[in-house]
């Protein structure tokens, strides 16, 4: 029986929702605290003690984590020796939220600087192997004047 008062997505959820799965998620929760100002919203407990979901809110977004269970095909970045995903996340100050998240224990991968599509923009890896862009944007450009933008970026 179907209740037509449910909503499809869920109130504060977005179409798109990160799912985390780490080594240590009880630990990349308390870093997410620090470095992002995230806030818990729940947490199931899974077997001694691990995580077996959680979900936190950093700024108008949830983040979903999980524990990583090898043994079940969930396996985290620092298990998988990197991740090609990178989470993207805008702020009001990029150089203060990426000073944060440094002092909370992430390492640069990329320095902030300006770039030429209109954002302050830098990259950091949380100590859970998760990459991270944090950027501001600056500037309203065209698709044209980012094209032009390209050449002079890119290493001769």
């Amino acid at each position: 029986m179907s209740n037509s008062a449910v909503k499809p997505i869920p109130e504060g959820m977005h179409t798109i929702t990160p799912h985390l799965v780490c080594k240590g998620a009880s630990d990349a929760i308390e870093f997410y605290k620090k470095a992002f100002n995230a806030v818990e919203h729940m947490r199931l407990p899974g077997p001694d003690g691990t995580v077996m979901h959680a979900m936190l809110g950093i700024g108008d977004s949830t983040l979903m984590l999980a524990e990583e269970f090898p043994n079940c095909g969930h396996s985290g970045p620092l298990t998988l020796k990197g991740s090609p995903v990178t989470l993207h996340l805008y702020v009001k100050d990029v150089d203060a939220a990426f000073a944060q998240a440094v002092a909370a224990g992430a390492k640069v991968t990329m320095p902030v600087a300006d770039m030429f599509w209109g954002d302050r923009y830098g990259q950091i890896e949380d100590p859970f192997g998760h990459r991270w862009s944090l950027a501001t944007h600056t500037r309203d450009l065209t698709e044209d004047q980012i094209r032009e933008g390209v050449p002079k970026a890119m290493p001769t």
